[in-house]
């Protein structure tokens, strides 16, 4: 009985371990997208997560209000003419609570007087529809550059770029694929803290993940050897018995 109370009480220190460090951890780059017409709102979803970005997505002002007032967004994408509650009064609304984040204002009414009147309420840009997927993505880019300068990571002399998604150790530029983008990004986000692999694991891939594989292993070990192969000090270190954490030291 006593090793079983011992087993039970290990097992939720251990839990409560983990759920602490969960909490503490940051998100990547996150991205509202507040549009109606589904079809659309799937198409700018798919090609921002395709540029790593973290999106959500609301089909018509209330819930794009919900959303903003109760999450913390880098950006919001925001239509005009919704249901519910137009983008205008919506972004009216966001300016009241104080919400500065930048917002780009999209909308198939292009004349002047409607720009001004976006642009008045609050608005940083405005892109009307048709528009190419490139040209979204450029004012996205220039709106994070515009916004915050925690759109660059670093850690010594390791610096990550968030909007062009560039990696580089001093003057080496680091060539990285998508995956290992993402967990450099998660280990810059939370430099100096200790990341279980199931940590890693459920952010990484999703929850969706067998932690029982070392593929968490294979991939910190593909990335400490782009990272610290070009530098004679190590960023990446291995935390034994519990995963990896990213320092200086």
């Amino acid at each position: 009985m006593r090793s079983l109370w011992h087993n039970l009480f290990a097992y939720r220190a251990k839990s409560e371990y983990f759920c602490f460090i969960a909490k503490k951890v940051e998100v990547p780059v996150k991205i509202l997208v507040v549009e109606d017409e589904k079809k659309v709102a799937a198409f700018i979803k798919k090609g921002l997560e395709q540029e790593l970005y973290a999106v959500d997505v609301a089909h018509d002002g209330e819930e794009g209000t919900r959303r903003a007032l109760s999450q913390q967004y880098d950006l919001l994408i925001l239509d005009i003419l919704m249901p519910k509650k137009d983008g205008l009064a919506l972004l009216q609304e966001l300016r009241a609570n104080n919400i500065s984040s930048p917002v780009l204002m999209i909308t198939a009414k292009g004349a002047v007087e409607d720009k001004v009147k976006g642009l008045d309420t609050g608005a940083d840009d405005y892109l009307v529809k048709p528009f190419a997927f490139a040209e979204l993505l450029a004012r996205v880019r220039s709106l994070l550059r515009r916004s915050d300068s925690s759109t660059h990571l670093s850690c010594g002399d390791l610096t990550l770029d968030l909007v062009s998604h560039k990696a580089k150790r001093g003057d080496c530029i680091i060539d990285l694929t998508a995956k290992e983008f993402m967990l450099l990004e998660y280990f810059m986000r939370n430099k100096d803290k200790e990341l279980s692999r199931t940590t890693i694991a459920e952010h990484i891939w999703h929850y969706n993940f067998d932690t029982g594989t070392n593929i968490i292993d294979v991939f910190v070990n593909h990335l400490r050897a782009k990272i610290d192969g070009v530098s004679g000090k190590r960023l990446i270190h291995t935390v034994r018995g519990v995963g990896y954490v990213l320092k200086e030291n």
